[in-house]
């Protein structure tokens, strides 16, 4: 379908916030679809993400963007942070997400971050984690003295079926132009970078705080025939100890990372994966020896 040429409300919203606020999470709830990869680990989220929503005569090109952090906590949070400001340069409008009460000095390093001309709508999450709803009001008496928000809107990404009072509110911020993608567009994004993306959320699901922030993922080689995706990925870490949590006795640790993988990639391809994968230990720099490198392949619809 071609991009239709009459005027519509159609921008382009960033979505921020400190990390774990639920931002990738209310990005996929927002589309429909798990485009974002989420996990209890901070900082999961490394680069600016798009997802497009078509609804009637709007278009939202929401950008998701790595947890804001305080520029101390090290090189990775810096750069992190520079692809959240990026974001902000040619949107429209911000959706900052804060955790209902709990409202810190991170989070007020996320408020100076942003731009005094871009309007904001503050997104209030996790209300179904709030014990006693009594606390809320006076919470968002105290959030909206931090700055002038063109709404404030209660959600829980977690759980909420209905979004329309957010999109009602972003929306005022829509400029009326042609949509800016084809409306049957999820992402400006491929299934390479979404193979890359899934393995390392199941990384992180199985391994938790067992495998640090070093570890890496690439995707060798991606082959996408009519009803098959042949990839050749490698799993990098930085020791060899961490090398032999990510493959597990015999290999069960790796295999059910490869198999859980696999089931979403052939969820959001919509068809057959053969997926082979490999370990390495980045400080390796000579020839793999015998034993160094392991590799587990898998037929399509088998693990």
């Amino acid at each position: 379908m071609n991009v239709p040429h009459e005027p519509q409300l159609s921008g382009r919203i960033a979505i921020v916030g400190r990390p774990n606020v639920g931002k990738s999470t209310l990005l996929n709830r927002l589309i429909g679809a798990k485009l974002a990869i989420v996990s209890k680990r901070p900082q999961t989220t490394r680069s600016n993400l798009l997802g497009i929503l078509t609804r009637g005569d709007q278009q939202f090109g929401f950008v998701d963007t790595p947890g804001l952090q305080d520029n101390r906590s090290g090189h990775q949070s810096r750069t992190y942070n520079r692809e959240a400001i990026q974001a902000l340069d040619g949107v429209d409008a911000v959706a900052w997400v804060v955790e209902a009460d709990r409202f810190g000095p991170e989070d007020q390093a996320v408020g100076r971050a942003l731009p005094a001309s871009l309007p904001v709508v503050l997104v209030i999450n996790k209300i179904d984690q709030l014990q006693d709803k009594r606390r809320l009001l006076p919470f968002i008496d105290r959030v909206r003295r931090e700055r002038d928000f063109s709404a404030m809107v209660p959600v829980s990404a977690e759980h909420d079926a209905n979004f329309d009072p957010l999109l009602d509110a972003l929306a005022v911020h829509l400029p009326e132009q042609a949509a800016l993608y084809d409306p049957e567009t999820l992402t400006d994004r491929g299934e390479r970078y979404f193979a890359g993306e899934i393995l390392r959320e199941k990384l992180f699901r199985f391994l938790g705080a067992e495998l640090p922030y070093e570890c890496d993922v690439s995707i060798d080689q991606f082959e996408e025939l009519p009803r098959l995706r042949r990839i050749y990925a490698t799993i990098t870490v930085a020791k060899p100890g961490q090398k032999a949590i990510v493959i597990g006795e015999r290999g069960a640790q790796l295999k059910a990372i490869a198999t859980a993988a696999r089931h979403d990639m052939e969820a959001l391809f919509g068809c057959k994966v053969f997926m082979e994968l490999w370990v390495k230990v980045q400080r390796a720099r000579a020839r793999p020896t015998a034993g160094q490198d392991i590799a587990l392949p898998g037929e399509p619809g088998q693990d």
